[in-house]
């Protein structure tokens, strides 16, 4: 059966936190509402709007005031992004490792389709992935594993033979939730404990190769084939 890897993309593939830490603040301002910065790490990793609703509450804005808003925000990150692209230590070579190794390869994450093209394409590396799920695709953010469930989906991989690589608490409990090996990347604004739920956690993408990720994925299959 063949194995696929499904990477999150923001704190993964590009080390975004701050850029993205920096535009919620400064739409906070822009709007005149307060910003709680342990709240906002806590939420990162969701969606926009998941983002809004445990900021700042539910109904203070409606999904099109929304949708403009993050319209916004997010076409000031990829202008930073694009400007000096800061891609995370080991994402080009973890994922070259893993094509020449026969894994199929997805991305799942909570940001819009804008933003995943600008930094596949930034890092080199869109022909290698089969699938892209964005936050655009699914109804439910993380920690709902709808967005790894659709990405499995589409790759024709089981659940149970795909890797998740996130690096924000959500994203693991969606790994797990949807019966995948969860590896936890520890990149900004986030630590080994907010991660220890997940079945590897790592403090560099350096640290992880196609054969660890084999040997995750056996274990999951021996833990499924005893239960």
């Amino acid at each position: 059966m063949a194995a696929a890897v499904i990477f999150d993309m923001d704190g993964v593939l590009v080390d975004s936190y701050d850029t993205h830490y920096q535009a919620w603040e400064a739409m906070a301002a822009d709007e005149g509402l307060d910003f709680d910065p342990k709240a906002f790490i806590a939420l990162f990793g969701r969606t926009s709007r998941e983002v809004v609703a445990g900021l700042w509450g539910e109904g203070r804005y409606t999904d099109a005031e929304i949708a403009a808003l993050d319209d916004r925000r997010e076409a000031a990150y990829r202008t930073v992004i694009q400007a000096q692209f800061p891609a995370m230590p080991g994402a080009l070579e973890l994922i070259q490792s893993l094509r020449s190794d026969g894994f199929a390869l997805a991305l799942g994450s909570s940001g819009p389709p804008e933003n995943a093209a600008l930094v596949l394409d930034l890092l080199g590396v869109r022909q290698f992935f089969k699938v892209i799920v964005t936050g655009q695709d699914v109804r439910r953010g993380k920690p709902d594993p709808e967005v790894f469930l659709i990405a499995a989906s589409l790759l024709g991989v089981p659940p149970h033979y795909c890797a998740v690589i996130d690096d924000a608490p959500a994203g693991i409990a969606a790994a797990n939730a949807g019966g995948m090996v969860s590896i936890g990347v520890a990149s900004t604004g986030r630590t080994h404990q907010s991660l220890s739920s997940a079945h590897l956690v790592v403090d560099s993408l350096n640290a992880i190769s196609p054969m660890l990720i084999r040997r995750l994925l056996d274990d999951l299959q021996r833990v499924e084939e005893s239960s």
